[in-house]
């Protein structure tokens, strides 16, 4: 187990094979609510592994040292690049103290401007309504009051979802209970902060200034997409111990996003680099 660096405790003999099929926490899977009822049925009546390609509740965490400038850009590009995508921010989780010095308001005005609803809790909602940077126009038509399940649900739409949170535990408390384990972003110049956001997440996909919109095999580099796996699944073949682990990919930007790259901008270049390297 040390070998992949999994705790030595980690593998346990099975008395009762049974009792592992059918909790859902057990699995570590989650069911799409399109198709719930077919893919609970797979999971939990499936004698073979199942992949699953599960709900996008993606969510972009502002930091209070982040550089609002990139966050601006990243939270946009995660909500508007392309909504139906399961890669699409569902959820935007802001740092108390962006209310309380203002500069929030740079980051809602660039999601309402791009025709983006916020459905926000009251104190955000109250913020943004006394704010004289946003035009009436927009406050009336943009600006609603979220429910509680606004933060569990996948609108796949110019609608997002917002909240504040008291620091980065209060965003990964959030995300590991409303999340669906896909792709979760923090925008942050502090290294220590972005480490422990991108380590504490349960989720496939960990980022660090960069738009939730890269979660992708392409973008990735590794050709034609299958799907995006929420779930923890094991390798086929001959298993060791390290086809039992599973990946987390932490993505370094600096406040990159997915429109950037395209025909006559940016390319992707898929070199091999140090897994150690954070520069930015």
């Amino acid at each position: 187990a040390a070998a992949v660096a999994a705790p030595v405790d980690c593998l346990n003999p099975l008395s009762c094979r049974p009792g592992v099929i059918l909790p859902e926490d057990n699995l570590g899977v989650k069911a799409p609510s399109l198709l719930g009822v077919i893919l609970v049925h797979c999971f939990f009546g499936c004698r073979i592994p199942v992949l699953g390609h599960a709900d996008g509740i993606c969510s972009v965490y502002v930091d209070k040292e982040a550089d609002i400038e990139k966050a601006v850009k990243i939270v946009v590009d995660s909500k508007t690049n392309y909504t139906a995508a399961c890669n699409s921010a569902e959820t935007l989780l802001v740092n108390e103290s962006l209310l309380s010095n203002g500069s929030f308001v740079k980051v809602a005005s660039g999601l309402l401007n791009a025709g983006v609803t916020l459905k926000c809790e009251e104190n955000v909602r109250t913020f943004l309504l006394n704010s004289d940077a946003i035009s009436q126009e927009l406050k009336d038509t943009k600006i609603e009051k979220a429910v509680e399940e606004d933060f569990s649900t996948e609108f796949l739409d110019l609608i997002m979802a917002v909240k504040t949170v008291p620091d980065v535990e209060g965003a990964i408390v959030h995300i590991n209970e409303h999340g669906s384990k896909h792709t979760d972003a923090i925008v942050t110049e502090n290294k220590e902060t972005a480490e422990y956001f991108m380590t504490r997440v349960d989720a496939a996909g960990c980022y660090w200034n960069a738009s939730t919109r890269f979660a992708d095999g392409f973008r990735y580099g590794f050709g034609a997409e299958v799907g995006v796996s929420t779930n923890k699944t094991h390798a086929r073949g001959p298993v060791g111990l390290e086809g039992l682990v599973i990946y987390k990919y932490k993505l370094i930007g600096n406040g990159d996003g997915a429109a950037d790259f395209g025909s006559g901008k940016k390319s992707f270049k898929h070199e091999t680099i140090s897994p150690c390297d954070y520069k930015i």
